[in-house]
């Protein structure tokens, strides 16, 4: 009976291949890419508990235990980072969260498609922006003599360099993410927007819905699920935040709002060769976003009945 089983199930792979092989074909380069440069390196972890030196290689150096970890959590820099990186990424998921959306139901419920195109693509162009060039903009922005300082000057803020002030450098990082990645996000949520059923908006106006109780009853019920696999997503990104653009914004003068873990983890990696020490960081960070993005799931799969899993 089992001999049959795997016959049959030979047979319907044979089949599947025949029918999809092209497929097949174009995924392995995506197969390739993860496996090279996301789980071949995880192997690389080990130097968290060693005190790796390059010259002699993961192999020759020793073995330390938990001491870079020790050293981490006894060092006055760990909860810094750690309460910067929260802050940071609940900032940026209580107000650039829901900043696509917004942007999303407003598009669709303009009548006029040239205005609505119009202002969608003036909203995807932010996207496109390097990075680099986008945090140099911001920098001469906001820099003494930049334009959103003097801005600010004429409602009474005293000139200065407003990335210089650890109590301006949150703000700027959440405003200037929601203006980069708002109209980019919103395509997700329109194209699920576009799938809802017309008869549905019809049924809800003979009923005597007007267009905020569609919107609530219609709309919103449709996003649902989307927004409950992003929001896990997020969620599972929380001890993440940025680190090019951090490194590219921040200065040893905001460190105490700006520094976060990655970007602890780039200055001991990568400027004071601490490898060993940037390893075990970083391999707890992974641990704690690993665990958010379980929590969520399991959130979201009992109380919305969504989950990625």
């Amino acid at each position: 009976m089992r001999k049959k089983e795997t016959q049959e199930h030979r047979l319907s792979v044979k089949a599947d291949w025949h029918k999809y092989k092209w497929l097949y074909w174009m995924v392995i380069p995506v197969v390739l890419y993860y496996g090279i440069f996301m789980y071949i390196p995880m192997f690389g972890q080990v130097i968290a508990f060693q005190d790796y030196r390059p010259a002699r290689g993961i192999l020759g150096s020793d073995w330390v235990g938990l001491e870079n970890f020790i050293d981490f959590f006894s060092s006055p820099f760990a909860w810094r980072v750690i309460r910067n990186t929260i802050i940071i990424s609940f900032n940026e998921i209580l107000f650039g969260f829901p900043a696509p959306i917004i942007l999303a139901l407003l598009l669709n419920e303009m009548s006029c498609r040239g205005y609505k195109k119009a202002l969608q693509t003036v909203s995807y162009i932010p996207h496109f922006v390097s990075l680099v060039v986008m945090c140099g903009i911001i920098v001469d922005f906001t820099s003494s003599r930049g334009v959103i300082t003097h801005i600010m000057e004429f409602f009474g803020v005293e000139n200065q360099n407003l990335l210089a002030n650890s109590s301006y450098f949150v703000p700027i990082y959440v405003i200037s993410g929601i203006w980069k990645n708002i109209g980019w996000g919103s395509i997700i949520y329109l194209s699920t927007l576009s799938g809802v059923d017309e008869n549905l908006y019809e049924a809800a106006a003979i009923d005597g819905a007007g267009r905020w109780q569609r919107l609530l009853h219609v709309t919103l019920p449709s996003l649902v699920p989307i927004i409950a696999i992003q929001l896990i997503m997020r969620v599972g990104n929380i001890m993440s935040a940025g680190a090019e653009k951090i490194i590219l914004l921040y200065s040893p003068a905001v460190y105490e709002t700006a520094d976060t873990i990655a970007s602890y983890v780039y200055r001991s990696g990568i400027q004071e060769q601490s490898y060993s020490l940037a390893a075990a960081v970083g391999m707890f960070n992974s641990v704690i976003n690993l665990g958010l993005v379980v929590f969520a799931n399991w959130f979201s799969r009992k109380f919305v009945d969504e989950s990625l899993w």
